[in-house]
């Protein structure tokens, strides 16, 4: 399929997604530069709205346990899946995505919702995308909640998992040589997520042997392969586009100036934010984290000790109740 501006693209078929038991949302859309985007919107229309964030590699699946308590706290909650990802379209051209046409399409999506006195829920490159917003938008949001995220700035020291993880996705790399043909992104996940180990991954490679995961462990590979079934390398340009966008070594790709600047209208935020942080994330460390938080007088930080990088994911219902204990909404 091609936009009328000739982009091509590819659609995930619905019947990829019919077998989620643990993501019951209803799907809704919101056209792009001619792209279907997908997004959540749950929960009572003239509630608090909550605008929960994803990253690389997920898709607002990744959001379904503070979905379901959010809503249950009488939030409405809205979770875009970015273009690339989910139950968006798929542009297949690695050179179309960047940092600043990610910020231009989730813009779009508030701006047509209409959203009001946000509640920002953000994680990893859904941070830079999001916080894009409250520095250009400040009016829209209320609240932030900040999760194992950044935004490129001259101070900010790339973790060596950082710069490791940008050289696997380069053509050479694990991942660059790897998926999809002989790694799935719900396989790469299901070891995030600790539902294998470091083994399981290299003898998945290289001979093909699927470890046996936990029903806990099934659900989260099928929920975040769901989206690229039957899509091939192709299908994979947003995600791979991600990991090659970071700011030290795309800093046009990644918006560099521009996020350097959003960094610093951030720090003039006032209103309430709350850093949730996974404590045993190497990407984006409890001392980056902290270090952060130290520059906001109004900020709470909470850790989860043990929890990783996809803490949304492991620890959904504990960053909930973090929240609303901050609200004063927890007995």
């Amino acid at each position: 399929m091609t936009t009328a501006d000739g982009v091509a693209f590819l659609r995930t078929p619905e019947a990829a997604f019919a077998e989620l038991a643990d993501f019951p949302f209803q799907p809704n859309y919101f056209s792009f530069e001619g792209l279907r985007i997908h997004y959540v919107d749950e929960g009572p229309r003239d509630g608090p709205v909550a605008l929960l964030m994803h990253g690389m590699p997920t898709w607002s699946y990744l959001n379904r346990h503070l979905i379901r308590r959010l809503t249950e706290a009488g939030y409405r909650c809205i979770a875009a899946d970015h273009i690339g990802f989910g139950r968006s379209d798929k542009v297949v051209a690695d050179d179309w995505y960047s940092i600043t046409r990610h910020v231009q399409a989730h813009r779009a999506l508030i701006e047509a919702l209409d959203l009001q006195a946000i509640t920002l829920f953000c994680q990893d490159w859904g941070g830079p995308i999001s916080l894009a917003q409250v520095a250009e938008r400040p009016a829209r949001f209320e609240r932030l909640v900040i999760m194992n995220t950044w935004l490129h700035h001259a101070a900010y020291e790339y973790t060596p998992r950082l710069i490791q993880w940008n050289g696997q996705w380069k053509p050479e790399g694990l991942f660059g040589t790897n998926v999809p043909d002989r790694l799935s992104l719900g396989w790469f996940m299901a070891l995030a997520l600790g539902h294998m180990g470091p083994p399981d991954l290299f003898a998945l490679i290289q001979t093909g042997t699927k470890p046996s995961l936990s029903p806990t462990g099934e659900l989260a590979r099928q929920g975040y392969d769901a989206p690229f079934v039957g899509l091939g390398h192709a299908g994979h340009a947003g995600p791979r586009r991600f990991p090659l966008s970071l700011p030290f070594d795309n800093p046009e790709g990644g918006a560099a100036e521009a996020q350097s600047h959003w960094h610093a209208a951030l720090q003039t935020w006032t209103g309430p934010i709350h850093f949730i942080w996974g404590g045993a994330d190497e990407v984006f460390t409890e001392a980056w984290g902290r270090a952060w938080a130290s520059g906001f007088p109004q900020a709470t930080f909470d850790v989860i000790t043990e929890a990783g990088h996809f803490l949304q994911d492991t620890h959904g219902d504990v960053i909930a109740d973090n929240f609303l204990r901050h609200l004063g909404r927890m007995p």
